[in-house]
């Protein structure tokens, strides 16, 4: 055993790998998980979004459905029997689970988590003089019951709660130990009448986690009968505390996996949770369990099959059902999935909850103690660790999540999308962003209303790449463990922080190669391998539709808006999204070509029996036209009949359509482009792409090192179409282009606008009609040509035309193979 994990075993042995059960936990995974190993060892850290489901929990589910006739339950059939009968041994166990008697509790299935808590708002007996309360710490989910609130004249506010920590199972925290600091009160519609005053006719709510699913805080869950008993002392000086019945909902979708809400202790009166967070299958099925008494309170509007004992069609008539479960669950129930759940608890009880939580804790603990020691070559601190990370903090006062943001040694943040995007490579997902939780962001992050305005206004919304804005992080990175997480999960996670993000030397400047780890040249090697340095173009590539395959022309015109008819066309969803390899990767087996002689785009596919031609010179007059907007520009395209459509829509598999540039397309000032004085058609980023031959001899051989060879054992190599330049050039040593501010080819002049950042479009390749995704060369060029969360490889040029008009062409305007390339250093 290596010496690390037996010193992992030597603090944490007691409870992880789940000692005093039936099974360890490397028996689990190498039975039950055998597609993590299946997809090279994959690390998947994530279970605070979704858990895995177990290999031995599909096949009783397959066994079951395959054995069994489940029919709908709202019959009297043999079938409609059996199902009534296996959702109501479901119902029975989520309730065990939450240690629920069921004469005070009732289990609604619901579609989720999110649809549990959206039945509270709408049902509950919201008035004018009702309160909604709520902790910062909360998902979306459950702000939205603000918007019933507040519609129907409630008072709804926030409020942070600082909680003594559960020491000890079966303690209670006496109240005076509670914290709690009121957020402005939240009115829609002024409203001065309080309906009854304090009467029991006025109810208010008051929703928070019982695990935060940003930084994986746990609730004191005393905080139900606090709230329950005692709101007047906990809101004093506020009006609200006094006024009517306060009730408690708890959103347990977070945290029931390792600690479900006790519910003979702590007497919620809703909670909410969804079944894919406890074991991975099924997906789309929650509950809500909720008091008898609680649950009369609740008034639904809608009704539907399965609610009502009795309706009219014609007459304002409706007899409701009194069964709790029937009176919620609209229409017929997802019983198939609902007859699933039972195989879920059968290996949550095999292993107990107890055991689930022990062995979370160990690795989380352990893995914010890596994390919070890691320190840069200057001693700067390397990781920031959101929530409370005190090493002497009992492990239930955390759930199993690590929140965290990194930092380089010049002390500047590094962005979470650099974090994701490498450990993908690294085969680790893990999840960035704000989770869903605005509150928790704003607190752990720091970020001010005005710095959520103005993240706002730079374009950062919930899911996108804007993860710094003027050197702040708008989010985290997080990693969330699951019961069959092992401490190779842990340790692999860890290797890769401190192989991809702790600088190891000081660096100087800010030069071209720019990691600490950068392959570098001495001065005399350079001299002796390139004595005087010539550089010629060797290749041209045009790319006519953004995103297909290209074509090599030994010659060829240029226009303002770089090669002529390069990226000119583009293919669109009927929903109106711009496909591109990424999501598309059979676009790489679309072959074009222009033959300029006879004004003619011709297309192939190996799907399509015929090839496509389509005329250059159209009569724009006779085309369709459209404005749409293309990284932050409105562009005017042109259509194509159906015929045309239909060809593309054959050789990608999906409904599309074949848009083209007008020509008069504004120039770009905002969005991804950055030439912001340059015209283009559809490219991502600049007019031209250039790399040199050397720069991809020089990967190759980095990709053939004995660490770096793809799964059936031969070396990874690349050739430069792989990076769809538009110039390839040769001469002098790798990465030279680097530091080339402007050059000459030929008459014409171009100006270096910087590095192109790469993604994962350069890892797709395709051999015999076949569209391969791997890991590599981004992977490599991550080791080496990293800075700043970008990943360079070739320059991007803007062609100087001396021009205002567009696609003017100019006879001598033109590129030829073999031409000399005069580059300008800076």
């Amino acid at each position: 055993m290596e010496a690390d994990k037996q010193e992992f075993l030597n603090e944490f042995g007691d409870s992880y790998g789940y000692p005093d059960g039936p099974r360890g936990i490397d028996e689990i995974r190498a039975a039950e998980f055998k597609r993590l190993d299946g997809n090279g060892g994959l690390v998947y850290l994530d279970h605070a979004g979704a858990t895995l489901y177990s290999e031995l929990q599909m096949e009783r589910v397959f066994k079951d459905l395959a054995a069994n006739v489940y029919g709908n339950p709202h019959s009297q059939s043999d079938s409609s029997s059996a199902t009534t009968d296996a959702v109501r041994e479901a119902r029975q166990q989520v309730l065990d689970y939450f240690n629920a008697s069921p004469k005070d509790y009732k289990c609604i299935f619901t579609s989720g988590a999110t649809a549990a808590l959206k039945l509270v708002g709408e049902a509950f007996p919201w008035s004018g003089s009702s309160s909604y309360m709520y902790t910062m710490e909360n998902h979306n989910s459950v702000l939205g019951i603000r918007e019933y609130a507040l519609s129907r004249g409630a008072a709804a506010f926030a409020v942070d709660v600082e909680c003594p920590e559960p020491l000890d199972f079966g303690s209670t925290s006496p109240s005076s130990s509670f914290e709690f600091s009121l957020h402005p009160v939240q009115r829609r519609n002024e409203i001065r009448h309080m309906d009854g005053g304090s009467g029991d006719d006025v109810f208010n709510l008051f929703s928070f986690p019982s695990e935060c699913n940003f930084s994986g805080m746990r609730f004191n869950l005393d905080l139900v009968k606090l709230i329950k008993e005692d709101s007047q002392r906990i809101l004093r000086g506020s009006p609200y505390g006094n006024r009517g019945r306060w009730m408690v909902l708890i959103d347990a979708a977070k945290g029931c996996s390792t600690e479900p809400p006790d519910l003979s202790k702590c007497p919620a009166d809703f909670v909410a949770i969804s079944f894919y967070k406890l074991f991975g299958y099924p997906t789309g099925l929650g509950a809500l369990i909720v008091r008898n008494d609680a649950a009369k309170l609740l008034k639904p509007t809608y009704f539907s099959g399965g609610t009502v004992a009795a309706s009219f069609a014609d007459l304002d008539f409706v007899k409701r059902r009194e069964n709790i479960e029937e009176l919620f669950e609209d229409g017929t129930t997802s019983f198939l999935s609902i007859a699933s759940i039972q195989h879920g608890f059968k290996i949550l009880k095999s292993l107990t909850v107890t055991g689930i939580r022990r062995h979370t804790a160990s690795l989380t603990v352990y893995t914010k103690k890596m994390l919070l020691a890691l320190r840069h070559v200057n001693g700067a601190i390397v990781c920031t660790v959101y929530g409370n990370h005190a090493s002497k903090v009992p492990c239930r006062a955390l759930g199993p999540t690590v929140s965290f943001n990194l930092k380089r040694q010049d002390g500047s943040w590094v962005g979470y999308r650099e974090v994701e995007k490498l450990a993908t490579l690294s085969g680790i997902q893990l999840r960035t962003g704000c989770f869903c939780n605005p509150g928790a962001c704003a607190k752990y992050l720091e970020l001010s209303h005005l710095d959520l305005l103005s993240n706002l206004e730079a374009g950062h919304v919930c899911w996108d790449d804007h993860d710094l804005i003027n050197g702040k992080p708008t989010g985290a990175v997080r990693i969330s463990f699951g019961y069959m997480s092992t401490y190779e999960d842990a340790k692999k996670f860890i290797d890769f922080i401190k192989g991809s993000f702790v600088s190891t030397q000081i660096s100087i400047g800010n030069g071209h190669l720019l990691t600490t780890r950068a392959f570098s040249f001495s001065s005399e090697g350079c001299q002796k391998r390139f004595p005087s340095a010539v550089y010629q173009l060797k290749s041209i590539t045009v790319y006519p539709i953004k995103s297909c395959a290209g074509f090599s022309a030994e010659f060829w015109p240029l226009s303002s808006t770089g090669l002529r008819h390069d990226r000119e066309w583009l293919i669109r969803s009927i929903t109106g999204e711009v496909l591109t390899q990424k999501k598309v990767p059979e676009m790489c087996l679309i072959s074009t070509f222009l033959d300029l002689k006879q004004g003619k785009m011709i297309v192939e596919s190996p799907r399509c029996r015929d090839k496509l031609q389509i005329t250059l010179d159209t009569d724009s007059s006779l085309v369709p036209t459209e404005d749409i907007e293309l990284h932050a520009q409105r562009c005017t395209v042109h259509h194509y009949d159906n015929d045309v459509n239909q060809w593309f829509t054959i050789a990608i598999g999906r409904p599309c359509m074949l848009l083209r540039s007008s020509g008069s397309n504004n120039t770009k000032t905002s969005g991804v482009c950055r030439e912001v004085n340059a015209r283009t058609n559809f490219p991502n980023e600049a007019q031209f792409l250039l790399i040199s031959e050397e720069s991809i001899s020089d990967l190759n051989t980095r990709l053939s090192s004995g660490a770096l060879k793809a799964a059936h054992g031969s070396p990874v190599q690349v050739t430069p179409t792989r990076f769809r330049p538009n110039l390839v050039v040769s001469g002098g040593k790798p990465y030279a282009e680097d530091g080339w501010t402007s050059l000459q080819i030929g008459n014409a002049h171009f100006t270096s606008i910087g590095g192109c950042n790469r993604c994962q479009m350069i890892n797709l390749g395709h051999q015999s009609g076949q569209v391969q995704r791997t890991k590599e060369p981004l992977a490599t060029l991550a080791s080496y040509r990293r800075v700043k969360g970008k990943i360079l490889f070739g320059i991007l040029l803007r062609y100087e035309s001396g021009d205002d008009e567009e696609n003017v062409k100019h006879d001598d305007s033109w590129l030829q193979v073999g031409q000399e390339v005069l580059p300008n250093s800076s």
